[in-house]
């Protein structure tokens, strides 16, 4: 299974001046946006690391799904929610050949914290052998004001951290106010299936 962000989250959808505010940076200058590059890099990095720990993305754009066989023919859960839309699925080839699989043949089951790809009739089309399931699909929460409240939080607190402690005396480990925020969207995973 290998999921791949087809495009990254655009500079205008970070929520530079929120992060700026939070870090009671200096306003009223002329060059007050002088430190933004610094403080995308931090936002990228803290949302990269909230969406890891949580299997949830935050602002919403599109990933591909890459799969060489079904989970189980009648559904394959997705690795990452919120689901908000399955725009394609294909299956291809050994040879890299690529078929798109008719819509009508499945159905996103958007159950939250475990969305699902689930066939419209009994089974998910066949992965031929030596082949893959290409799925395309769209995460994410939205914009930012639509990302819950804590996560947004835990996604300021980490970035400040990252901000104040860069010159090298950061801890590997996450702020205690962090992982209590992240907790409730962590999922329980036993066994090791997804």
């Amino acid at each position: 299974m290998d999921l791949t962000q087809i495009s990254p989250v655009p500079l205008s959808a970070l929520p530079i001046a929120a992060f700026r505010e939070h870090l009671r940076l200096s306003s009223g200058f002329a060059d007050d946006t002088t430190q933004d590059t610094l403080l995308e890099q931090y936002l990228r990095a803290a949302m990269a690391t909230v969406e890891a720990r949580t299997g949830r993305a935050l602002l919403a754009r599109d990933f591909t799904l890459r799969l060489v066989r079904w989970r189980s023919d009648c559904g394959q859960v997705l690795p990452i929610a919120p689901v908000t839309a399955v725009a394609a699925v294909a299956l291809v080839n050994r040879e890299g050949a690529s078929t798109p699989v008719d819509p009508a043949r499945y159905a996103l089951q958007a159950d939250g914290p475990r969305p699902r790809l689930v066939p419209t009739g009994s089974i998910l089309p066949p992965i031929p052998t030596g082949g893959q399931a290409v799925v395309t699909l769209t995460a994410g929460f939205g914009i930012w004001e639509d990302v819950p409240a804590d996560l947004r939080q835990a996604v300021l607190l980490l970035a400040a951290q990252s901000y104040e402690s860069r010159d090298g005396g950061a801890s590997e480990d996450l702020d205690f106010g962090v992982r209590t925020l992240l907790e409730r969207w962590r999922d329980l995973r036993l066994g090791g299936r997804v």
